[in-house]
């Protein structure tokens, strides 16, 4: 969860180390620090807190020197803390490393090198990799790493600097992101392409089991056991200041903004417009025959990428009725999940590098499942290693709280489920092709709802002080609901639930007390009646309810105390339209509360470990 960068080269390292590191905050971190090598010596400089403090520790003592690595951290072994910052060194302070993952058996080499006399001082299990570096110092650091790294076990991805050598810096990866910046006369490293783009759109993407030995000339790849690799760069074509906030006051609040956009990005060239056919065939290899062979598909994610395929399991079973199960993904391989050679697995996650998705990715091919993987990034470690991939072109997401990936991750798989009916013949001709239209004029409603800001902004600053808030809907409106409690408590820190309305009298109208906040969606005409009647059980309670509905629904706001009308659309496609608000409703929210948005506490972007 944590950022590294590092520069090899003939500029001054510290002010490019600082400036990746910043590029890498929305990853989310508690501490942060930077070793640079000048004149036979690595200095190191690290802070529990924000980059400021680091920044302001260095206005006092410059680092200097054209060799460095950095790094922010996500607490996992040992707490926040000077001492657990990265990067870490020996005791000589022959090495300095970071790394991101976990080393799970630390323990062990850590008594081992005990045993030899070797002092410790942190809590962390990243320190046990220094050492052990030094311990096995031969000379060479190319093969002392590959030693090394043969005797770790866990998830890693390590920058590695070494005095001896101040011409090279070493970069490792074994299920951990870990990207090489290709420069003229430098070199980078960096967990993410953020850090990295100002300087290069040249990169190395490093896989499991690779390494990288980079000087200011030139980059070296071969696997941890030394065989040498040939590859060609990718080319990065986001535009820098796509990245940027664009004016506005949060990343948060300008991705809500770019959704419609986002849209549409997603769904170019995806679209027979002369046919009205969904045409994924040039991205997706899966022949008619086996789409047709299917007998069932598994969605498997995390955090708001699963809430996102709860919407999927409704849309695919009821255009191309086949049975369809959600899992978390940090559950789906310790359920020993029934799988077949008939069965397809998709894996859904916005920066394509979260580890328990990449765990269920590759369970299930082991299982003879084939994969397809529903993504943002391409070249991510989900996207290479999955067996078919549908981009969901989003743009770069930088705010901590999901809002763009989500709904682009809705569209892609709306444009899945129709080309799977089309292929398997559920649907009738006229029936895509009415699907087709309604999806085309999404964006356009996207940019309306968008004026109900000021709306949104108003309700969340009445009711942010009430610690406690409810979520109720059924069929979609409940997938949508959890969605956008999981937006409230991530970046407000209210305590906020979703439940399904049909539920109310199995326990949780015990919650529902006078005044007591209630967003009840009801966009879904076949059981509109139903969650009426739901919310007149809340209201009877004294709730104050905020009523998400259709435009033209006039029965609503007689139950409700205030309505927000979504653009009239077809049942299915509704969430892509009635998230917006929730997604307004949490930023302000949050702000009310004096919350920093787009880096919320404990919580970072991209999961990368278990």
């Amino acid at each position: 969860m944590c950022g590294i960068v590092g520069y090899i080269g003939n500029r001054d390292a510290q002010p490019i180390l600082i400036n990746g590191l910043k590029k890498l905050e929305y990853r989310g971190y508690d501490s942060a620090g930077i070793a640079v090598y000048e004149n036979g010596v690595i200095d190191l400089k690290k802070t529990v807190g924000r980059l400021s403090n680091l920044e302001e520790q260095i206005e006092k003592s410059p680092l200097h020197g054209h060799l460095g690595i950095g790094h922010t951290r996500w607490a996992t072994h040992g707490r926040p803390s000077d001492l657990n910052s990265h990067p870490h060194m020996d005791e000589k302070h022959q090495f300095a490393i970071v790394h991101n993952g976990i080393i799970e058996n630390f323990q062990e080499i850590k008594e081992e090198l005990i045993n030899k006399g070797v002092t410790f001082i942190s809590e962390t299990d990243t320190e046990v990799i220094a050492h052990l570096l030094a311990d096995l110092y031969d000379g060479d650091l190319v093969t002392t790493v590959q030693k090394a790294v043969a005797k770790m076990e866990g998830a890693y991805a390590l920058g590695i600097i070494n005095k001896y050598e101040p011409d090279k810096m070493v970069a490792v990866r074994l299920s951990s992101p870990l990207i090489v910046g290709l420069g003229e006369n430098e070199n980078f490293i960096a967990s993410d392409i953020p850090a990295l783009i100002e300087h290069t759109r040249d990169i190395y993407i490093l896989n499991d089991g690779e390494m990288a030995v980079i000087t200011k000339d030139k980059v070296e790849l071969m696997t941890t056991k030394g065989e040498v690799i040939e590859r060609t760069p990718f080319r990065v074509e986001w535009d820098i200041e796509t990245a940027e906030k664009d004016g506005f006051d949060h990343y948060m609040l300008k991705e809500i903004y770019e959704q419609p956009r986002a849209y549409r990005e997603t769904l170019q060239n995806r679209i027979d417009h002369e046919n009205n056919k969904v045409d994924l065939s040039k991205e997706i290899s899966l022949t008619p025959e086996e789409i047709r062979s299917l007998d069932k598909i598994h969605i498997v994610a995390c955090g708001t990428a699963y809430h996102a395929g709860l919407v999927g399991k409704y849309v695919i079973e009821n255009l191309v009725r086949v049975p369809v199960e959600v899992d978390v993904a940090s559950e789906y391989r310790y359920r020993n999940p029934i799988i077949t050679d008939k069965t397809l697995v998709m894996v859904i996650s916005q920066s394509g590098e979260t580890a328990d998705t990449l765990a269920a990715l590759r369970e299930a091919q082991k299982r003879d499942a084939k994969v397809l993987a529903i993504t943002n990034v391409n070249g991510s470690s989900v996207a290479r290693d999955a067996d078919e991939v549908l981009l969901t072109h989003a743009g770069p997401e930088i705010a901590v709280a999901s809002t763009k990936a989500y709904t682009s991750q809705l569209i892609a798989i709306y444009l899945l489920g129709l080309y799977l009916a089309q292929i398997r013949g559920t649907q009738e001709d006229t029936v895509i092709a009415n699907y087709l239209q309604a999806i085309k004029e999404l964006p356009a409603q996207a940019d309306k709802l968008l004026e109900f800001a000021p709306t949104m902004k108003q309700f969340a600053e009445r009711y942010a002080h009430y610690e406690d808030l409810f979520f109720i809907g059924r069929s979609l409106d409940y997938a949508v609901s959890l969605e956008g409690s999981l937006k409230l408590k991530e970046i407000s820190y209210v305590h906020s639930e979703a439940y399904p309305a049909g539920e109310l009298k199995h326990g949780t109208l015990a919650l529902i007390t006078d005044g007591v906040p209630v967003i009840a969606l009801a966009t879904q005409e076949d059981i509109y009646d139903k969650m009426v009647s739901n919310i007149k059980e809340v209201k009877a309670r004294d709730a104050y309810v905020l009523g998400i509905g259709l435009e033209g629904d006039q029965e609503l706001a007689k139950s409700v105390d205030e309505v927000i009308a979504i653009p009239k659309t077809l049942p299915l496609l509704t969430p892509a339209l009635s998230v917006i608000p929730l997604q307004l409703l949490a930023y302000y929210a949050a702000l009310a509360r004096g919350n920093d948005v787009d880096k919320p506490r404990n919580l970072a972007k991209s999961v990368t470990v278990e």
